[in-house]
């Protein structure tokens, strides 16, 4: 049986992921510090459900606490780790600053030293798609610069880019960052735009939209996130790179590391969005029309031709029938 460290198992991703996993027969040790950056119920929600698993357990712990995290390692001995947990959010980013760099940086530190020391086999660790910043080039390569980003959350999933890239050239340790875009579903997290303006439109109040609603998001169903992130993890990835060439080329290395846009492949507009959402609840919106907010971006759009063609990865769920499944499990679950 595999055993797999998922870390921010009481999160959204990590708790799809962890249930996959689980189902495909891995052991794995969830890590989580259950904090309160949202509703904190919904948090302990997930992790009842985990918890019914067999070859699930967990640790309830902070990132940055080195002591339990060199235990959890030294103790699960994890041949792969899929590292979820960070500070989230763009504009929570703006008020708690350093919260970003304890977490998303210390943190992820303890994740690459207990890595490097427990003959870990891969880490596959989540980045952002906030690292393309202002970049109006569309849609998004890993190719691209992403040397200006326009948050401190961004900064961090950056720099985390760079760390890791750093132990795989260091310490030959198999590393993949993925790039997520914009994941929604059932489950998800109560501070993302479409969680929030369900919560609203329900309760009859107005929702905040900014740049005047001409956004444009790479929407992207959780169900295809977590086949990604498994097709990636099982991917381990090598030097490739033989010529001068390959080497400046973004997604290639002398080390074992690669970096993947894990996306929809297909961006749509803030209103549509809107209005699936006022479709599936049956209530129409009340809108407060906003500037953009600072640390915002106008569209995402990932290019996944470099997963498609290393892992196979394709997405299969479009944004009617992914917020259909979201407003059925919303309204059952509330």
């Amino acid at each position: 049986m595999q055993k797999i460290l998922v870390t921010g198992a009481a999160g959204f991703i990590g708790f799809h992921l962890v249930r996959k996993l689980c189902a495909n027969g891995a052991h794995v040790l969830g890590y989580d510090n259950v904090n309160d950056y949202y509703d904190v119920s919904l948090k302990e929600a997930r992790l009842a459900e985990l918890k019914k698993l067999e070859n699930f357990e967990f640790i309830k712990a902070d990132l940055e606490d080195e002591t339990t995290m060199e235990r959890s390692f030294a103790e699960f001995k994890p041949e792969i780790v899929i590292h979820l947990a960070a500070q989230a959010g763009v504009r929570y980013s703006l008020d708690q600053p350093r919260k970003y760099i304890s977490s998303n940086i210390m943190g992820f530190m303890n994740i690459l030293e207990g890595c490097r020391h427990h003959d870990v086999k891969h880490l596959v660790f989540a980045s952002s798609s906030s690292v393309y910043g202002a970049n109006k080039k569309v849609p998004f390569s890993e190719n691209d610069n992403v040397d200006h980003p326009v948050s401190l959350y961004a900064a961090t999933k950056k720099s985390n880019e760079l760390m890791a890239h750093s132990y795989a050239h260091l310490y030959d340790l198999p590393c993949t960052g993925l790039r997520f875009f914009t994941v929604y579903g059932p489950w998800g997290r109560p501070d993302m735009a479409y969680f929030k303006f369900a919560n609203k439109i329900m309760k009859g109040e107005p929702i905040d939209v900014y740049n005047h609603g001409d956004m444009k998001r790479d929407f992207t169903y959780i169900d295809d996130i977590v086949d990604g992130i498994i097709k990636s993890s099982i991917s381990i990835p090598r030097n490739i790179a033989t010529t001068v060439e390959d080497k400046v080329d973004g997604t290639k290395s002398n080390a074992p590391y690669r970096i993947y846009n894990i996306g929809n492949n297909n961006p749509e507009n803030l209103m549509d969005m809107i209005g699936l959402l006022e479709e599936a609840l049956g209530k129409k919106a009340e809108i407060n029309m906003l500037p953009m907010q600072p640390g915002d971006v106008y569209s995402t759009y990932a290019d996944i031709e470099q997963l498609n063609q290393s892992v196979g990865f394709k997405p299969s769920t479009d944004l009617k029938d992914g917020i259909s499944y979201f407003v059925d499990w919303y309204q059952k679950y509330y």
